[in-house]
């Protein structure tokens, strides 16, 4: 194995930088080229077969056979122009990645070839539904499931291994139509936060007809050479390191982040984003991280649904682009101990078709006020729901991220900043309203009327897991791996319900003669008083916050299986069955796959564990002690005594014994576990005995073992290599 690391070494010595060349030096002439977007199809329907497609998107309704056979051969012909020789449904079934099953166009009638692409095809197919996730929805012998089309997210070309395949993106529900996926849900939350918000801006402007999400998702990711990768089986298995001795140069200079991008990695990042906006996919920004060899790409902002199917395009497209050169992307949350990890931070709004940012400050006091509205019912939104919002960032993998001194803690707060904070004190202390005949309203808040709010209201609190930045909250808890769908589909279900709840007791004060601005202000002081305790300024990474973060009565589930108990609560996922965003039944399925999900993660780290601690670690720690021994033995003979090696040779003994009793224990701790037929018990007992009680221990004593072993006998590459060798 120490061999297959010094090849791999020398490898990534002899690489040369691929030369990457763009389509043009303006992204415009390129931007969406192989995207099948709303614009070329209206050029290429009737005005009927437009209008009645444009009539569908908007109301959600089904579309005629007509339309759809038209909106298919034009889909046809564009692709074809192309070189697309196949299509498929591509949809986001409930595990890590995408999925697609591809068709030729090519089939014969009767013994004619033809190329033909029906409407029938377009609008929905049947992939088997049993092979998914579906949290006993489907069994073995209940095969059948159907992905269906979601005309509000543009098809696109997809190329690869010198193919082009024209991907259709869908939704994917089973035979009884349950939701077997993230985007129908992620759909129906949104459907629910347009029409809950519409009336609440129809108290300030009657205008406003459709209020959209948007989303912003920043994507981290580590970038390690292909050879080294290869040599870790860790990495292969995982997609992180189980071991690993600190190097003596980490991030604590911080001259990583925001330096000067690596050669090999820039031409990478050229070659990905270009095939990124190529695919309509608005990158926009790239940069060193905090960590060595971690980096992030930032999109421009889109509707949430598009947002969401493009950042898993984009982790594709990250992966394929790696390999041309001779890099592997690490998307898991901890790649690497004692280095930061990766999140996905989730920029999130809510616009009017009027172009209005409903969480951006106005210039007019009168506007604030509708700002204050959507501001605080989100702020009581986080507050009510922030079991179910912390369930909807809970995996295996970022459990490792959360709360290590880098990432927000599992606790969820808000943060407002100093500004914010300040008007909301105002507000709650005292909320007398004056009107004026004139535009402005005047509020007694101890600063005369609603302030006129700056853009750069607020500091930056990298700590905060939802962080209001300016015009916009950041959810930052989100995991790298993670698809945005299920964080969106929990924060915009629960402002759905926030709204309404808001829109409810603002409906009662006016019934009762109040002024609407009165009313308004009246609720805002109220439920700001009930949600203030999820508000916190400081460093949500201190002790002292998760001590005071108890006495407010917050929740701090630390583990996946701790967040995952929120879905037992049938009064919180009411919300859900409320919404019509899940049905008790699909809540239920998710709660199961996610503890599945969990327990074979932990499980197979496990087992990687104990590999690498028994077939790699302690094989070449015995052959070096054999040499430290035989070392001994000469200077016995010459009458040499040597403490040095002796003390050497005892405690590497002691730390290869520790390895084995531990991996026994492990592994008996496993077989315990799996025994356990209630997937409740079986996850806790997978977090508590088999995680919590051995892989740390473990890696104590594999990590002190490589710095008593010789540098030429370690098997796995090291920390140093991993992650400053590119």
């Amino acid at each position: 194995m120490s061999k297959q690391r010094f090849d791999a070494l020398s490898r990534v010595h002899s690489r040369k930088m691929r030369e990457v060349t763009r389509p043009s030096n303006n992204i415009t002439d390129y931007y969406g080229d192989n995207v099948f977007s709303l614009d070329k199809l209206k050029l290429s329907l009737s005005t009927e077969a437009w209008e009645n497609l444009e009539a569908s998107i908007g109301t959600n309704e089904k579309i005629s056979h007509e339309t759809a056979d038209a909106v298919a051969t034009a889909m046809k012909t564009w692709a074809m122009q192309k070189g697309v020789t196949h299509y498929t449904h591509w949809f986001h079934p409930l595990r890590g990645s995408t999925a697609e099953k591809h068709d030729s166009f090519f089939e014969l009638s009767g013994s004619t070839p033809v190329e033909r692409f029906k409407g029938s095809a377009l609008v929905q197919q049947e992939p088997d539904a049993s092979s998914f996730p579906s949290g006993g929805i489907r069994t073995t012998f209940e095969a059948r499931g159907y992905s269906a089309w979601d005309a509000s997210s543009p098809a696109f070309i997809y190329e690869i291994a010198g193919t082009k395949t024209l991907c259709i993106p869908t939704i994917f529900v089973s035979y009884t139509g349950d939701a077997l996926d993230h985007k129908a849900p992620l759909l129906k939350a949104l459907n629910a936060v347009d029409k809950a918000a519409v009336e609440v801006c129809q108290l300030f402007d009657k205008d406003v007809t459709r209020v959209t999400a948007s989303l912003g998702a920043e994507q981290e990711y580590f970038l390690v050479d292909k050879a080294l990768f290869r040599a870790r089986p860790d990495l292969v298995m995982l997609g992180k390191t189980v071991f690993g001795h600190s190097p003596a140069r980490g991030q604590q200079l911080h001259d990583h982040y925001f330096g000067s991008i690596p050669r090999r990695v820039t031409a990478f990042m050229v070659d990905f984003e270009t095939e990124c906006l190529k695919l309509g996919i608005p990158v926009r920004t790239r940069h060193n991280e905090v960590a060595p060899g971690q980096f992030e790409v930032a999109p421009q902002y889109e509707e949430a649904n598009l947002a969401s199917d493009h950042n898993m395009l984009l982790m594709d497209v990250m992966e394929r682009i790696a390999s041309r050169h001779d890099f592997e992307v690490l998307f898991h949350e901890k790649p690497f101990a004692g280095v930061n990890g990766s999140g996905k931070h989730n920029n999130w709004a809510l616009i009017t078709n009027t172009g209005r940012n409903l969480l951006a400050p106005a210039k007019k006091p009168k506007d604030n006020l509708q700002f204050l509205t959507f501001f605080i019912n989100t702020i009581a939104a986080v507050h009510k729901y922030a079991d179910l919002i912390r369930v909807s960032i809970a995996s295996a993998s970022n459990d490792y991220r959360l709360g290590a001194n880098e990432a927000p803690p599992a606790i969820i707060s808000v943060f407002v900043g100093t500004q914010m904070n300040k008007v909301l004190g105002d507000l709650e202390k005292s909320g007398n309203v004056q009107l004026d005949k004139g535009d402005n309203v005047y509020m007694k808040l101890g600063i005369n009327k609603i302030p006129e709010i700056i853009l750069d209201n607020t500091d930056r609190n990298r700590t905060s897991p939802f962080a209001f930045t300016g015009n916009k909250f950041e959810l930052r808890a989100v995991g790298s791996t993670a698809n945005c769908a299920r964080p969106m589909t929990v924060l915009n279900t629960a402002m759905a319900q926030q709204l309404q709840d808001f829109m409810a007791e603002v409906n009662v004060l006016l019934n009762k003669g109040k002024k609407k601005e009165v009313a308004i202000v009246e609720v805002l002081r109220k439920i700001l008083k009930e949600s203030k305790n999820i508000i916190f300024e400081g460093d949500n990474y201190s002790e002292e916050w998760v001590k005071e973060a108890k006495k407010r009565g917050l929740s701090n589930n630390k583990t996946t299986p701790e967040a995952l108990e929120a879905l037992t609560n049938k009064k919180l996922t009411k919300v859900f069955i409320n919404q019509g965003v899940y049905t008790e039944r699909e809540v239920s399925a998710r709660h199961v796959i996610m503890l599945e999900e969990y327990i074979m993660k932990v499980q197979i780290e496990s087992r990687i564990i104990g590999d690498l601690a028994l077939n790699h670690v302690i094989p070449a720690a015995i052959k070096y002690q054999n040499e430290l021994l035989k070392n001994l033995k000469m200077k016995k003979e010459l009458g040499i005594k040597d403490e040095t090696v002796s003390e050497m040779v005892r405690e590497m003994t002691e730390h290869i014994n520790k390895i084995r009793i531990l991996v026994e224990e492990m592994t008996e701790a496993r077989k315990r576990a799996n025994v356990i037929e209630d997937e409740r018990k079986r996850a806790f007992e997978y977090c508590n005995e088999v995680k919590e009680k051995h892989f740390e221990q473990i890696r104590y004593h594999v990590d002190k073992l490589e710095l008593l072993v010789d540098d030429e006998d370690w098997p796995l590459p090291k920390y140093r290599e991993l992650l400053f060798v590119r």
